[in-house]
């Protein structure tokens, strides 16, 4: 019996991405923050405009014409480094690897003197996750850290509805929160002015909580940025009314339906498996966007090669089940499919084609693709195939072994890299990509409520 294999000694090592050369201005570390060196700088007003196309109308609306958000500061209470959590987590070899503390970051921590004139200093960049009132927290990155139109893409995940006991949970280590209960409050003032009355006119006051919210996330955004709001089938007619409010309705990029679940529960209708990612552009015109594809092969357009190719394209036949299954297609043999060569409409004179002695011509109120001339060339490549009343161009599958998303993605993934061969990736480097091209700035933004209504913002640097 072959003996175990001894484990190699040897650790991978742990690396984790730095924004090398990006800088951003100080927030106040918690331990230093008092009245006087963290003075209150006054409220920033915002207004909507009156003159928009027809919009939606609840309680409330006409009356909150306009808003004012204090400036806030946003507090460093604690800075993570990945690194040295999972060289600590593996505790070996008698290595002791503690946690840096708050001010043990010496790249993010200017001296002392510096430390306590907030917002002043510059030091390198750091990913935040922020916990607290969005509409705060949105205010303090525009008046505070001045990166309105600095944004390219805003990511909201804000509650479904209304139908929640509590909306603010102090804990994370405890959800299950009573209302009006004194040790269900937390004991950060900042954090005190999150309100259990938030729904207080139901969907009214929803809407008006969202559209707050919202023309802030706009200012945040650069003129090529988008923002996608994920919402369920109960609130998303109303959600998009809100949006075409803020961005105008000619910014509607589209909507985005994806799988929620693999079949739902019993119900007397149809049933609802699905649920939405609003997409609006700051301005449609300057857009940037790449088109998502994927592998012929993981999708089931696959099924429609049927054919396949001699190498010197003068034979061909039907691809058998065993050569599928089996993957055995004879060598330099290629799949493809039929295509039709015409397009609707009557051209204004006749457009014979000849092929194989025998002449062809569009059907009634059609026209070829191409000029009759052009198809010659096809033919000579052996692209051109006859059927019983026409011909047909011969489509190979590795003309282009990828196709287009279309916008009912079968599922959501919070890792995109999970979803895509990394060598296709590889292979199509230009023409495989997310479905948006990251700014100028190199910044993303991402806000998440979660149904107890815990709220985060994450401003993130990505390559």
């Amino acid at each position: 019996m072959a003996g175990k294999k001894k484990k190699s000694g040897k650790k991978k090592p742990i690396e984790q991405y730095d924004h090398k050369g990006k800088k951003r201005v100080n927030n106040p570390p918690v331990g230093l923050v008092t009245p006087d060196t963290d003075k209150e700088t006054g409220k920033n007003t915002y207004a909507y405009d009156p003159h928009i196309d027809p919009s939606l109308q609840w309680a409330g609306k006409a009356e909150h014409a306009s808003f004012e958000v204090p400036n806030v500061s946003l507090h460093v209470h604690e800075r993570i480094d990945p690194r040295t959590i999972i060289e600590a987590a593996r505790k070996k070899n008698g290595q002791k690897l503690d946690q840096l503390s708050l001010f043990a970051t010496p790249d993010e921590n200017p001296p002392l003197r510096e430390a306590i004139e907030f917002y002043k200093h510059k030091h390198n960049w750091s990913n935040r996750l922020v916990a607290g009132d969005s509409l705060l927290v949105i205010n303090s990155l525009l008046e505070k850290e001045g990166m309105a139109g600095k944004v390219q893409m805003i990511y909201i995940d804000p509650p479904y509805g209304i139908k929640y006991g509590s909306n603010f949970q102090p804990f994370v280590n405890k959800r299950n929160v009573k209302d009006g209960k004194d040790e269900d409050l937390t004991a950060e003032p900042e954090m005190i002015k999150a309100f259990r009355d938030t729904w207080e006119l139901g969907i009214h006051s929803y809407l008006t909580y969202l559209r707050d919210r919202l023309l802030l996330a706009r200012e945040l955004l650069t003129e090529s940025g988008s923002i996608f709001v994920q919402i369920s089938d109960e609130n998303v007619h109303l959600v998009r009314c809100v949006l075409g409010e803020v961005f105008g309705g000619n910014n509607f990029i589209c909507n985005i339906c994806f799988q929620t679940a693999p079949y739902a529960a019993t119900s007397n209708t149809l049933p609802v498996v699905y649920d939405f990612l609003i997409w609006y552009a700051k301005d449609k015109q300057k857009t940037k966007y790449r088109q998502l594809f994927k592998s012929k092969q993981e999708i089931s357009s696959i099924n429609l090669y049927r054919l396949i190719l001699s190498p010197d394209g003068k034979d061909y036949r039907p691809i058998t089940k065993e050569e599928i299954e089996e993957n055995k297609i004879p060598e330099g043999w290629r799949r493809y499919r039929l295509v039709s060569l015409v397009s609707q409409g009557a051209s204004s004179s006749p457009e014979p084609f000849e092929f194989k002695g025998k002449t062809y011509y569009p059907p009634a109120n059609s026209h070829w693709k191409v000029k009759p001339e052009k198809l010659k060339n096809v033919a000579e490549q052996h692209r051109i195939q006859s059927t019983a009343n026409s011909v047909q161009f011969r489509s190979l599958i590795d003309d282009f072994p990828m196709s287009g998303q279309k916008d009912g993605w079968s599922r959501l993934a919070k890792n995109l890299k999970a979803e895509i061969d990394e060598a296709l990736i590889e292979s199509y480097r230009g023409t495989v990509s997310l479905p948006f091209e990251v700014g100028d700035n190199k910044r993303v933004a991402v806000k998440i409520v979660d149904d107890r209504g815990i709220e985060s913002l994450k401003i993130e640097e990505v390559k």
